[in-house]
């Protein structure tokens, strides 16, 4: 039997922060006006991959989304159908497809990136007292090192 508190509490603050970040996600998406882009969160996060990447493979996105090479595809094929991105044969090799974003696209995503960012500076600015706001940069720290965690050896 394992007298050991600490799994069971590592769990459930495991669970509280995912819960935590899927509402926050949901409340950035609402407040950026997502929504109305008619765009899947996938297609926003590739599309966003070849505004600030592009021009890019889709093998790379794929890797860089941490998604299949036909999740990629299908997400591409939407953002081609809107004209939100296009491909062009690779110069170093013909065989591959080079996305780069369109205009409108790096416009459309300036505007979503600007649209979560004032909401959570106000969000902030509204609920996180002044003398609370080096615990906000700490969480923000500690999430950077989550995000990063390569826990493939089994540690960090």
């Amino acid at each position: 039997m394992n007298t050991n508190p600490r799994p069971r509490q590592s769990t459930a603050t495991a669970q509280r922060l995912n819960d935590a970040i899927k509402r926050l996600r949901a409340r950035l998406r609402a407040e950026s006006g997502q929504h109305a882009t008619g765009l899947t969160v996938t297609q926003v996060a590739v599309l966003a991959s070849v505004v600030r990447e592009g021009p890019i493979t889709a093998a790379r996105l794929a890797a860089l989304e941490h998604v299949s090479g036909q999740s990629i595809a299908q997400s591409l094929a939407v953002l081609k159908a809107a004209g939100l991105v296009h491909s062009e044969p690779d110069p170093q090799d013909g065989r591959k497809k080079l996305m780069s974003a369109d205009p409108s696209a790096t416009e459309l995503i300036e505007k979503l990136l600007a649209g979560r960012a004032s909401f959570l500076a106000r969000a902030i600015d509204q609920v996180v007292a002044p003398d609370e706001r080096k615990d906000l940069e700490k969480a923000i720290e500690l999430l950077e090192r989550l995000a990063a965690a390569d826990l493939s050896d089994g540690g960090i």
